[in-house]
């Protein structure tokens, strides 16, 4: 039998289609700065894939997609430590390569991830992600494109999950955990 889910949502935090605004407004970004360039967008599995597949619609030059699974959380903690668990399929030496992300907030997997895809040596590396939790970093980190800054509260929707759960609600959600 499946684990009981012993959270609700407590209230939205961002509607679908705020959300949908923002990611057509970053896909036009992305889309002027990278013209005639064919871009590599790479998401980290799996909070990112429907982020990604938002975005690679709104993004209406000719570009590519990749995946790397990264295992860094147990529930709803940071376990501190990034095991990239499948890496690219694409080479990157020599592309121009953005990083979308679902939620960048202590930093550690962002900063692995960028150190490991830079020794790649592409052509240039940016970071666009959804949600950006400044006040949690444990380490500086460089975030390219921002779809929305939020608070530190635990968030799920749009791909973000807690133990597997709630990644097909179509917003961005606080749980509330009575």
């Amino acid at each position: 039998m499946a684990d009981q889910i012993e959270y609700k949502v407590a209230r939205i935090l961002l509607s679908s289609e705020k959300i949908r605004n923002r990611v057509n407004e970053l896909g036009a970004e992305i889309a002027r700065e990278y013209e005639g360039k064919n871009p590599i967008l790479i998401t980290l599995l799996k909070g990112g894939f429907i982020f990604l597949a938002d975005l690679t619609r709104a993004v209406e030059i000719p570009h590519e997609v990749d995946f790397m699974l990264i295992r860094s959380y147990e529930g709803k903690r940071s376990t501190g430590s990034v095991q990239i668990v499948q890496d690219l399929k694409l080479n990157i030496e020599g592309r121009h390569v953005v990083i979308v992300e679902d939620i960048v907030d202590t930093g550690l997997t962002l900063s692995y991830i960028r150190e490991h895809l830079e020794l790649r040596k592409p052509a240039s590396l940016i970071v666009c992600t959804l949600l950006d939790k400044v006040e949690t970093r444990k380490i500086e980190v460089k975030v390219d494109k921002v779809g929305f800054p939020i608070e530190d509260e635990f968030v799920v929707g749009y791909g973000l999950d807690y133990r597997q759960h709630y990644r097909n609600l179509p917003h961005i959600a606080i749980l509330d955990p009575k």
